[in-house]
C-alpha cells in the first residue's frame, strides 16, 4: 500500500513541478539562491555538492558559480561506476566535460577526482516531494538513502542535507520508509523547512 502511495504522489507532483511556468522556476531559484548564499553553512564549507536540474526540479546553478566563484571545491553526484545503487561524487569546475548518464542526467566523466560522500561538508538535493518533518520523497531509485544512510545510522551532522524544491513539492506528509534519510533543511522561493535533528 505505502509503495503505491509513494508512487502515485510521486507521479503527481512530478506533473506540478514539469508544468511550473518558466518565470516561475526563475524567481523560486533565485529567491533560493538569495537565502543561500548568506547562510553560515554556505559560507564557511570548503567541499560542498550539488545536483544539475532535471524534469523540472529548482536550479542550483546560480549558487554552483557562486561557489566557484568563491574557490569552494564544488562537486556533482555520478551514478556510473558507483556500484551498489550508490552515488559517487566528482569534482566540478567550469572545464569539467558532462555527459548524460542513462536517465538523461549530465554527471562528470568518471576519470575526474572523487571525494567521500563522509567529507562533504553541504550536499544539496533534488527532491519530488516534502513534508513539514523535511521527509524526501525521490525519484524512486533511493541513491540518495543509500549514499547517505550512514547519517541515520550514526545521527552524524556532517554534511548538511540541504533539499532544494519548489513550494507546490509540499505536502501534508510523505508515507516514509525505514531506509529514507532525513534532510537537514529544505528551502524553497518561499520559506525554510528545518528538520527537528537541524
Amino acid at each position: 500500500m505505502k509503495k503505491r502511495q509513494r508512487r502515485e504522489l510521486r507521479d503527481s507532483l512530478r506533473y506540478l513541478r514539469r508544468n511550473l511556468p518558466f518565470s516561475d522556476q526563475q524567481s523560486a531559484s533565485n529567491a533560493v539562491y538569495d537565502f543561500i548564499i548568506r547562510q553560515d553553512f554556505f559560507l564557511s564549507a570548503t567541499h560542498l555538492a550539488f545536483y544539475i536540474s532535471f524534469d523540472g526540479e529548482l536550479n542550483p546553478k546560480k549558487i554552483l558559480q557562486e561557489a566557484i566563484t568563491q574557490r569552494k571545491s564544488c562537486y556533482l553526484p555520478m551514478t556510473s561506476n558507483s556500484g551498489a545503487d550508490r552515488l559517487n561524487f566528482g569534482l566540478y569546475d567550469q572545464e569539467t566535460t558532462l555527459k548524460e548518464n542513462k536517465w538523461g542526467i549530465e554527471e562528470p566523466l568518471p576519470q575526474g577526482s572523487l571525494i567521500s560522500p563522509l567529507k562533504l561538508e553541504v550536499v544539496f538535493v533534488p527532491l519530488v516531494g516534502f513534508d513539514d518533518k523535511c521527509s524526501r520523497l525521490g525519484m524512486g531509485k533511493g541513491l540518495y538513502d543509500k549514499t547517505f544512510n550512514f547519517k541515520r545510522r550514526n545521527s552524524l551532522t556532517q554534511p548538511l542535507l540541504v533539499g532544494l524544491a519548489h513550494e507546490c513539492q509540499h505536502v501534508q506528509e510523505i508515507p516514509a520508509e525505514n531506509w529514507d534519510v532525513k534532510l537537514d533543511l529544505i528551502v524553497t522561493g518561499e520559506r525554510i523547512y528545518r528538520s527537528s535533528h537541524a
